[in-house]
């Protein structure tokens, strides 16, 4: 009896007298600071692959790729920080997959734009964002938009991800007689397939980091075939940000031709923001009776906020990842999950030469693969019923086809 009476008085000062009890409330959602960081450290490894790809996908843009690596790492550090200690939610921040693709393919290079003004939209969108938070108005928006078209729209980005991802990786090229053709089997898009079977067998197996792990294989892989030149360090300061960071040109961005590009920039990181919040929040218990996800209002804020900061670095839009999940699974539950992605993140700025030797090719299988991610949902709507099957449709195909 003496002994079974010990373990309360020897295990509960663990946790309620640490520092971390107040912050994070720990003992209330059930958990342990050893568990909320193997959380962080899952949510990091599974979406790393930002660090590589973003950088890439901007830099079609005519943006300084080592800047973006830098810029990169502090957009995903400064989000998941807020995100983490405001709202003490597991969840973690970058700049979002598909909306970068926005950014650069359809702004940038589809209407002429440059990449300061882009990035002057991308400002006025978080702007935009932040006050439909504060006015409670962000619901209306959401519930007014059809399910349906919801889940077409992530659909149809993943679509336009996936064909990216395959040009990139050389597999996809432009044909004068059929628009778009096959390219050839060189070394490169060979080792870029073998970096896709990879992140495929490993997703398939439910391996943390897959996408990193493929990256960094077919990286490996192309250096050992003297595709890759191996940097001569391996540690170093990070590139200096200061040819993206208060680049941004908020003045040319408002233009009525440039709306469209505002609303677009902020109805999608809103849709995207709140259908992975409502995904997280019940994976990790962070829901209320009725379903509602609490401190939805402070998650929002810190999303809108991380995308203003975002744009005054130099990046597209920042939004909540998907890939936090991960790290949920994992048994993350506080803010404190999210400290231990945000440091990871400060910390990868210090191998920037190893990050910037990744060739386009190892990280096109990346796109394939969140393509894959962001269109498998498909299968909630209602194919049956052409009344929701044919906007569906037109709005999921559109995309790719007209690279918008």
């Amino acid at each position: 009896m003496h002994s079974s009476g010990e373990n309360p008085v020897k295990t509960k000062p663990l946790i309620t007298n640490s520092f971390l009890e107040p912050i994070f409330k720990l003992s209330a959602h059930h958990t342990t600071p050893k568990r909320e960081i193997l959380g962080g450290i899952t949510t990091f490894l599974t979406m790393a692959y930002i660090i590589f790809v973003n950088p890439n996908i901007l830099g079609d843009a005519g943006m300084d790729k080592g800047a973006l690596i830098t810029v990169t790492c502090l957009a995903a550090f400064l989000g998941t920080v807020l995100v983490g200690f405001w709202a003490n939610v597991p969840f973690a921040m970058g700049p979002g997959m598909g909306l970068n693709a926005f950014f650069t393919y359809t702004l940038v290079i589809g209407q002429d734009v440059n990449w300061e003004t882009a990035l002057g939209v991308v400002f006025i969108s978080g702007i935009f964002f932040l006050l439909l938070t504060f006015s409670g108005f962000r619901e209306k928006i959401v519930n007014a938009i059809p399910f349906s078209l919801r889940i077409a729209v992530a659909a149809g980005m993943g679509l336009f991800i996936a064909f990216i991802g395959f040009q990139n990786l050389g597999l996809v090229v432009q044909n004068p007689a059929t628009l778009v053709g096959l390219g050839e089997f060189g070394p490169t898009v060979i080792l870029g397939l073998m970096g896709l079977i990879v992140m495929a067998i490993l997703e398939v197996r439910k391996v943390k980091g897959s996408l990193l792990i493929g990256i960094v294989i077919t990286t490996i892989l192309g250096v050992f075939l003297g595709q890759i030149d191996f940097p001569e360090k391996v540690i170093s300061l990070p590139p200096s940000i200061e040819p993206l960071a208060f680049q941004l040109d908020i003045f040319s961005a408002f233009n009525l031709g440039l709306m469209g590009a505002i609303f677009s920039f902020m109805f999608v990181d809103l849709f995207d923001s709140v259908g992975t919040i409502v995904a997280c929040a019940h994976e990790a218990g962070l829901t209320n009776e009725k379903g509602e996800v609490k401190r939805i209002g402070r998650i929002l804020t810190a999303d809108a906020l991380a995308s203003i900061f975002g744009a005054i670095l130099g990046t597209s839009t920042t939004t909540t990842f998907v890939e936090s999940a991960s790290g949920i699974g994992n048994g993350a539950r506080t803010g404190l999950a999210a400290l231990s992605t945000a440091f990871l993140f400060l910390l990868a700025l210090f191998f920037t030469p190893l990050i910037g030797m990744v060739p386009a090719y190892a990280t096109a299988p990346a796109l394939i693969i969140v393509g894959v991610m962001m269109f498998r949902n498909v299968r909630l709507i209602e194919l049956e019923d052409f009344t929701i099957a044919i906007p569906a449709f037109m709005t999921i195909i559109l995309m790719p086809l007209t690279y918008s």
